[in-house]
């Protein structure tokens, strides 16, 4: 990209004397350790006080610029996006002129657990939000109208004009004979209208092979899944590669749909049956489809299982409002319309704010709320596919079994967990699926299966993602990771340590937690694993963080970001790990380049901008 003159005067002046100069023996590089401002030099030191650990005490913002900088939005986006623009400082302040009344509130494990505080509500309420158009409607074809009607469903019928219709039944009918009659097992895939990768349906990809790569003790467990696409579509022009991501989509878990169909009082004898799902705008249920009225043949838990968030987003006031609407009980119906309401604002952005509240938990908190279904769904947040980078090098990837040729990508996958109300703990949509895959297969394993038949929906999507697009097979690469964001880079060193030319030119340092329990992929590196690779623990022995490490390493940092086609990569969350190594390459530019804090920042981004600082971060 072209660079501005200030800005060419700048790079050129601060790196003059800093680009390193080709080493004097050509197969030497810099090797992997500290640079001459390591704190771990041979040279005596003043003793230092113990160092407190950083947790949640670390100060990042301090001004109204902080928070843009650190959330991405202004003030005023803030307030629109999370409190709907009113001021909620004002925390259930009484206001004079104004009766308010004691409302009991409900008494059920559920509603405490939401850690509402709500103390006396105004009688008379304003600014109430109001009821959101419904847009998705369950209708059942002329030839089903005799059957039982589900008393979850909003009873919205074709049978307005059933004479012009006649042949849209006709074509119902047909719709309801295909679904039987499609080839498609909806307990391992999605329906085929989900197609988050149109033209592409999902595939459901034999799981070849699992294991944990954490062991007992560790704070997150993470599994390694090796999977078969030997059978994967052909696309034109796409393949797997190096660095990529593949999309999942995850379906909700079992247990917490069957939980949410019967607090909706569904009867189970309909759950399954087919249903005309109608809607009048929207992409849902599609994933990434067009925005339009659609019709589609369907089941009601194929609709919460694969097309529903039912955990992942905070509440909002359209879904209050809608259980407010179908409240029976009084003082739960005043409860929430005080949370849609001006009055209310404040307990509703501390109550949005906080941990995210699952569908079923606020049903339980509410218990005499019972939507309709299809208008629940019109409220829901859609369910998205999940990314998870390939962590091998797939053009090399086969195995030979049963007499074939086998093609295998590999991936890895942390396990998140938040507190359940009911107590324990529950998973994230996507690593909790991934977890009960990996824990059956495992049991069918012990058992004595050798070929379980498990699967994971998924696509091929991201293969021109900015890990997978600037991955190069020449020059030198920093690879920085924490967590299973270092999973990406082991396919990065499988693909060059098979190059005799990329000797010494490529480095990870991998960030961990412990070394003696969350360590992953440890002796699956190559066999130059520990020339290239060093590992950095937070929690045992000094306990150093890996954006330390990056400003111990300046020298090898500096030599490769000034070299012809050096690259840095960064993968990992976000918090933490991704702007503390943000920070820490600001400070080795500023160290070895004779840059100011702006200067250095700059340096940084015109090095992204040119693909050769690479950051995938979450």
């Amino acid at each position: 990209m072209p660079m501005t003159v200030a800005t060419d005067r700048i790079l050129a002046a601060s790196a003059a004397n800093s680009v390193p100069e080709e080493p004097t023996v050509p197969s030497i590089a810099p090797s992997l350790t500290y640079s001459e401002d390591s704190e771990d030099q041979d040279e005596p030191r003043a003793p230092e006080p113990p160092r407190k650990r950083r947790a949640s005490t670390r100060l990042i913002a301090q001004s109204a610029t902080d928070i843009q900088r650190i959330t991405g939005e202004s003030t005023q986006q803030l307030i629109n996006r999370c409190c709907g623009v009113n001021c909620c400082m004002n925390f259930q302040k009484k206001k004079a002129g104004i009766d308010y009344e004691h409302v009991p509130l409900p008494d059920n494990d559920a509603f405490r657990s939401l850690g509402l505080r709500i103390g006396e509500i105004p009688t008379v309420l304003t600014a109430i939000a109001e009821l959101p158009e419904q847009f998705t409607f369950l209708e059942k074809p002329a030839q089903l109208r005799s059957q039982t009607a589900s008393p979850a469903d909003s009873g919205i019928s074709l049978d307005n004009d059933a004479t012009a219709e006649n042949g849209d039944y006709t074509s119902l009918e047909r719709s309801m004979r295909n679904l039987e009659l499609e080839d498609l097992d909806t307990s391992i895939q999605p329906p085929s209208f989900v197609q988050p990768h149109p033209p592409y349906h999902v595939h459901p990809a034999k799981i070849h092979n699992t294991r944990e790569l954490t062991r007992l003790g560790a704070e997150k467990r993470t599994f390694h899944f090796d999977l078969d696409v030997t059978d994967y579509p052909t696309e034109d022009l796409v393949d797997f590669k190096v660095g990529g991501a593949i999309g999942v989509s995850a379906p909700n878990d079992t247990a917490v749909v069957d939980d949410v169909l019967d607090l909706l009082l569904v009867p189970r004898f309909l759950r399954d049956k087919p249903v005309l799902l109608r809607t009048t705008k929207g992409r849902w249920p599609t994933v990434w489809g067009d925005d339009q009225a659609r019709k589609l043949v369907t089941t009601r838990r194929d609709l919460l299982t694969w097309c529903s968030d039912l955990q992942s987003y905070p509440p909002t006031k359209p879904l209050l409002r809608v259980l407010a609407e179908y409240c029976h009980d009084p003082n739960e119906k005043k409860i929430l319309l005080f949370l849609c309401s001006g009055e209310g604002q404040g307990v509703f952005c501390d109550f949005r704010t906080g941990p995210h509240i699952s569908i079923s938990q606020i049903l339980s908190a509410f218990p005499s709320a019972k939507p309709p279904m299809d208008v629940l769904l019109s409220v829901i947040q859609p369910l998205m596919p999940r990314f998870y980078s390939l962590s091998n090098d797939p053009h090399e990837s086969y195995e030979i079994r049963d007499g074939k040729q086998h093609r295998i990508i590999e991936i890895a996958v942390t396990v998140h967990e938040t507190a359940d109300w009911r107590g324990g703990s529950r998973t994230g949509i996507g690593s909790g699926f991934f977890q009960r895959q990996a824990l059956k297969f495992l049991d069918l394993q012990s058992r004595g299966e050798k070929a379980p038949q498990l699967y994971i929906p998924m696509f091929r999507g991201l293969m021109a993602n900015p890990l997978a697009k600037q991955f190069v097979t020449d020059g030198p690469m920093l690879l920085i990771g924490a967590g299973v964001g270092i999973a990406p880079f082991r396919g990065f060193v499988q693909r060059r340590l098979k190059n005799a030319n990329c000797a010494n030119k490529v480095w990870v340092l991998q960030g961990i937690r412990d070394s003696l329990v969350d360590e992953l992929y440890s002796g699956e590196w190559g066999v130059h694993e520990d020339e290239v690779k060093r590992v950095i623990q937070s929690r045992r022995g000094e306990g150093r963080y890996v954006q330390e490490e990056v400003v111990n390493q300046a020298d090898l940092v500096w030599y490769i970001i000034n070299s012809v086609d050096g690259r840095v990569f960064v993968c990992g969350s976000s918090k933490g790990m991704g702007e503390g190594v943000e920070e820490a390459l600001i400070k080795v530019a500023m160290a070895k380049g004779n840059l100011e804090h702006d200067e250095a920042k700059k340096f940084w981004e015109l090095k992204k901008e040119v693909g050769q600082y690479i950051a995938e971060t979450w």
